[in-house]
């Protein structure tokens, strides 16, 4: 289809019947108006008695919008000027009023190279979206194959020890559980989530050059090898993230950070033992919502089961179901008027693992040695030794069902709706 722009009405009724099936304007803005909304259309025709300036006009806009339109420039006399406003502005073709034949020839070239112009801009077309659509498959094949390397991936588990009284034992279970589990051939990393008073890298007489307040540095990419450089070795198959060792230290580590730790040593080791303080604060919040077992430690007296059925009744609140915790009662042959039998009954927990009162494991403690090492045959380490065969029976089934999720455990999104409320 072609349009003709002629403000001459004897000029215009000519054009327009020479070129059969055309359409004709008087004016630019009738014209204006037809391209913008006929996309078929291929070539326009500048009668004579358009100035020079709305042509040139004409043409530079329709060299960005609509390379596919041909602008055909007719003028009574075919000069330097006409040919250098043509060049200008980028019109395709300057042709004679008087020569009819001229016209309707450049009007056929000009449909020539808009159908030429066009195919190209569909081939491009078409190849751009073969090409985002590859694009999208890739992506959606590297994504689909990071998620079945994840999914393939040997996954540690997690088992965070847990009280909310102080003194009842708690870093020296998880130091002896870790240290039993490393014992066994297993890869362990004891995290100590006590930031204001964590005890175990001195339990295990370690001195860290590092904590887990660098992670602070990392801003927030935490992997291995990051994770390596704050790890502190107790042996070839036990190392440590210690506790902060001053409690003024200018950067600390944050939630999200912790739970980045955490998220990454599953992918590190066999089992992350977690220690934590004696508060349901953030960092053990993070690390329970983490765990596939908690550990609960109390001791044979009324302070601590009131703390202990506290902790119980609040595990229940957040959602963390029985089957996950382990109790472990600590100095079970007290004798202070409270039996054994009274505490798990009142408690409605059986200890799955008891421990009596020693001075060998002050001692233990005082060399900063694990007491499973210190005096393998002892009681105590007997226990502990069996209560972390136990642990890994409890946790050597299939993966979990979500990422920082063991299966089993109901949305963590009803515990934050609890939290806030």
């Amino acid at each position: 289809m072609t349009a003709v722009l002629e403000p001459d009405g004897a000029q215009r009724a000519v054009l327009q019947a020479m070129l059969h099936g055309s359409v004709a304007f008087a004016d630019p803005e009738g014209l204006d108006a037809h391209i913008r909304t006929t996309a078929n259309e291929f070539a326009v025709v500048i009668g004579p008695s358009v100035p020079s300036d709305a042509a040139a006009d004409l043409a530079q806009w329709a060299r960005v919008h609509r390379p596919d339109l041909g602008v055909i420039l007719l003028r009574h006399e075919v000069d330097s000027n006409a040919l250098a406003l043509a060049l200008r502005s980028g019109m395709r073709e300057v042709v004679a009023a008087r020569d009819l034949a001229g016209i309707t020839t450049a009007v056929q070239r000009a449909r020539s190279v808009a159908n030429a112009i066009g195919q190209t801009m569909m081939d491009e077309a078409q190849a751009a979206a073969e090409s985002a659509r590859a694009e999208v498959a890739a992506q959606a094949a590297h994504a689909a194959a990071v998620a079945q390397a994840e999914a393939d991936a040997p996954r540690g588990r997690i088992v965070t020890v847990f009280s909310t009284k102080g003194g009842v034992g708690k870093s020296l279970v998880a130091t002896n559980l870790g240290v039993a589990l490393a014992g066994k051939g297993r890869s362990v990393c004891l995290v100590d989530l006590d930031v204001n008073s964590g005890d175990v890298a001195i339990m295990l007489q370690l001195t860290p050059n590092r904590t887990i307040n660098d992670l602070a540095t990392f801003s927030g990419v935490i992997d291995a090898e990051g994770i390596e450089s704050i790890l502190t070795r107790h042996s070839d198959n036990l190392s440590v993230v210690a506790a902060p060792v001053r409690l003024d230290s200018p950067d600390q580590a944050s939630v999200e950070d912790i739970g980045k730790l955490l998220d990454a040593l599953r992918r590190m080791v066999d089992f992350v033992v977690v220690d934590t303080s004696g508060v349901f604060d953030d960092h053990a919040l993070c690390a329970l919502d983490r765990s596939d077992l908690i550990v609960l430690v109390g001791t044979l007296d009324i302070p601590s089961l009131k703390a202990l059925k506290l902790a119980t009744s609040t595990l229940e609140v957040l959602n963390f179901p029985k089957s996950t915790w382990r109790f472990v009662l600590n100095r079970a042959d007290s004798k202070v008027g409270l039996t054994v039998d009274e505490f798990e009954k009142t408690l409605g927990l059986k200890a799955d693992s008891s421990l009596v009162s020693s001075r060998e494991v002050l001692a233990a403690v005082n060399r900063g040695e694990a007491l499973v090492n210190a005096y393998p045959n002892h009681p105590n380490s007997k226990a502990l030794v069996a209560f972390s065969d136990s642990v890994a029976s409890a946790v050597a089934g299939p993966g979990d069902t979500d990422e920082g999720t063991p299966s089993g455990r109901k949305s963590s999104g009803s515990r934050l709706r609890l939290r806030r409320a």
